[in-house]
């Protein structure tokens, strides 16, 4: 029986069936048909009904809701799967109306399943007027979403209550978090074509933002002059991977990187205070910076930072091999970055949607404004529970996938750190192709921008002439001397190869790199 509320609803919702019959029908029908998802439950069978009887009377009004709406949205299971049947036939270029749903379900033989070929006659004709169908699709997945809510905590003290070795409270909030962003995305419309007009405001949007910096780029500025030149900034949206075979430094050059975005921001900042400048312009330079690290821990690359900026090296620190001067020095450097707007995650086995989760919560802290994100490294981040795959190219593909979406969700730039095959080690000349990523179809496919980090003095410290049977001391001397100029000539140089640029051009840049600082820095 329906209840007054329910009536009630029907005749004031904003984009209503005025009509005394249709309500009457609708009282009908739902006595008849209908399927309860339990009393308790929010849901509105009369605005199900009239979305359904709107579409069958007008299938131009598929298009308004076809994008956000699903039948698994509806209260009532057989009217999701009309408005399936609905939606089918309306794409296809295909009348749907009683007559054509009834064949339709005739043939998939569960006809009697949705309510028989009367109920769906009688719902068709109980369209005596149009109806708004968006504003109806959202009160649909309002309510389907409720429900949703409901199952969840329902869930969510399910799992509290038992105790699992595998999985500590930290855990199932974590879970929850990913579980209510999913519900949060479900439903909701996103994208759609733009005017030119306005993709051309955004156009010279970027232009303008490039001459208001200092630095001329107009995204995230990596604060190495050549690769910013190249790439203008790591750009909002862009999923940049670096890559690189073990011992070329690429954790060090990211650890660099995120060090300089984060101190070009406190820069900005504080000139901005000074200037009596609004310290969230758009205009703002370098980025806060999130660093996800699955390899090292967050003292590690602490202690790398702290190395790089103080001068004095880091295993010295680490053994306490320090004097007095060394000691001031990085005193003062550790002071300096006390304020640096620079996080640090070394959480084990990240999956894919808890760093998007906590990404995200760092995006609605107020006043923090996450503008990079680095990951450390793509291989370690682990399958989503219940989806690990045999197949390791399709999980890589899974990751990837993820990280290209969080990138243009959050729009912030997220740099991937990414192992190479050993494939590079077979061959004469040992700097990286695309083709040498590791499970690099999807990589190289989802990836605007790939670099590779190669420094050449390593591999030529591992070629280190040794004496020949039967050879002459001179003529050993010979080959070691022309070793030795070659190894000079190399000495505190990288490179980093810009294989693909979906912007522009690519091309490779030279870097001073000092390995006991793990330092990267440009060449003059």
């Amino acid at each position: 029986m329906i209840t007054q509320t329910r009536t009630e609803t029907i005749k004031n919702i904003p984009l209503r069936i005025t009509s005394e019959f249709v309500v009457e029908e609708a009282q009908n029908l739902l006595m008849e048909t209908e399927s309860k998802p339990g009393d308790d439950l929010p849901h509105d069978f009369e605005i199900e009904m009239g979305l359904l009887a709107t579409l069958l009377a007008n299938n131009a009004a598929v298009e308004k809701v076809a994008e956000t709406l699903e039948p698994e949205h509806f209260a009532d299971s057989r009217h999701g799967r009309i408005y399936d049947a609905i939606r089918r036939l309306a794409i296809a270029g295909r009348q749907a109306n009683a007559l054509t749903l009834r064949a339709y379900f005739q043939h998939d033989d569960s006809l009697t399943d949705v309510g028989g070929a009367t109920y769906l006659a009688r719902l068709q004709a109980a369209a005596v007027t149009l109806i708004n169908a968006s504003d109806y699709a959202e009160r649909i997945i309002d309510l389907f979403r409720r429900r949703a809510l409901i199952a969840l905590g329902n869930e969510l003290v399910d799992r509290a209550r038992r105790f699992a070795l595998d999985e500590t409270s930290l855990d199932q909030i974590a879970a929850a978090e990913t579980s209510l962003f999913e519900l949060a995305e479900r439903g909701r419309m996103n994208g759609g074509p733009i005017a030119f007009v306005k993709a051309l405001g955004s156009a010279i949007d970027i232009a303008e933002l490039a001459f208001r910096r200092e630095s001329a780029t107009t995204g995230v500025t990596t604060g190495f002059n050549r690769i910013d030149r190249i790439l203008g900034g790591l750009q909002r949206s862009d999923l940049v991977i670096l890559a690189g075979r073990p011992a070329m430094g690429k954790t060090a050059l990211a650890t660099n990187i995120a060090f300089n975005a984060a101190r070009a921001r406190l820069a900005w900042r504080d000139k901005a205070i000074v200037d009596g400048l609004d310290t969230a312009d758009v205009g703002a330079e370098g980025a806060v910076v999130a660093f996800f690290s699955l390899e090292m821990s967050a003292d590690q690359l602490a202690n790398r930072i702290l190395a790089e900026r103080s001068g004095v090296p880091s295993d010295k620190i680490r053994r306490g091999e320090v004097n007095a001067d060394d000691f001031v020095a990085f005193a003062q450097a550790a002071n300096e970055m006390t304020r640096l707007p620079l996080y640090i995650d070394d959480t084990p086995g990240l999956t894919v949607s808890a760093l998007r989760t906590r990404a995200r919560r760092m995006v609605r802290t107020p006043g923090l404004g996450l503008g990079l994100i680095v990951v450390d490294y793509l291989q370690l981040l682990s399958s989503p529970t219940g989806s690990r795959s045999e197949n390791r190219v399709q999980e890589i593909s899974a990751i990837t996938r993820g990280l290209k979406m969080l990138a243009k969700e959050l729009g912030v730039p997220v740099l991937a750190l990414s192992q190479l095959s050993r494939a590079v080690e077979m061959r004469e000349d040992k700097r990286p192709q695309l083709a040498d990523l590791r499970e690099s179809g999807t990589i190289e496919q989802d990836a605007d921008v790939v670099m590779f980090v190669y420094r050449d003095e390593y591999y030529h410290q591992q070629s280190k002439p040794q004496p020949r049977p039967s050879e002459t001391q001179s003529a050993f001397n010979d080959r070691f001397q022309l070793w030795q100029e070659r190894a000079e000539e190399m000495a505190g140089k990288a490179e980093v190869i810009v294989a693909k640029h979906r912007h522009g051009s690519t091309g490779i840049v030279e870097l001073g790199f000092e390995a006991v600082l793990t330092k990267f820095s440009d060449l003059a």
